[in-house]
């Protein structure tokens, strides 16, 4: 019976999923844990890049905003956003800042490609201050390692090409 169930799973072991606070994790097992008394279904996911693992209860994946990898689409649709012109509001930098660490663990791909296209900085530009350079680079690291997953490349060559994306695009 446990079988059957399992196959309705909406993510399976190896899956690589997108866990909005953490970014790209693969699943690498599925375990029963006693909670309480009861018995409960988890995924064990496994972010490299974090060196953590997390458990997320089988029932509440979707609803946490656990999602499977980008499709081509949505991943063309972030490089659209790269090459978009800067959106940056005239508001305090707190109020700014807490916007961007909100998309970007909202684990949506286009806000976090909105985070790094309204922050990054050409070479003719003036320096970002160290909270700027902080946001830019986990959004930029969360892009790179879903799209190098996608693209099975690894996180360097992810971040080179979305760079010259944005380098090319300001050109």
């Amino acid at each position: 019976m446990a079988s059957k169930s399992e196959n309705k799973l909406p993510f399976a072991i190896g899956d690589f999923v997108v866990y909005p606070k953490h970014g790209v994790g693969q699943v690498m097992d599925i375990e029963v844990q006693e909670v309480a008394g009861m018995s409960l279904n988890l995924y064990v996911i496994r972010f490299e890049k974090e060196r953590m693992t997390l458990r997320v209860p089988v029932n509440k994946a979707i609803t946490s905003g656990m999602r499977m990898l980008s499709n081509e689409a949505t991943l063309r649709e972030a490089f659209t956003t790269l090459k978009g012109k800067a959106r940056v509001k005239r508001t305090m930098w707190s109020r700014r800042a807490q916007e961007y660490e909100a998309k970007i663990n909202s684990g949506d791909l286009i806000s976090i490609a909105e985070v790094v296209r309204d922050l990054h900085r050409g070479s003719d530009q003036p320096e970002q201050s160290y909270s700027e350079r902080q946001i830019y680079e986990a959004a930029l690291g969360r892009l790179a390692r879903e799209l190098a997953a996608v693209e099975e490349i690894d996180e360097q060559t992810a971040i080179d090409r979305l760079e010259e994306e944005m380098t090319t695009a300001a050109a």
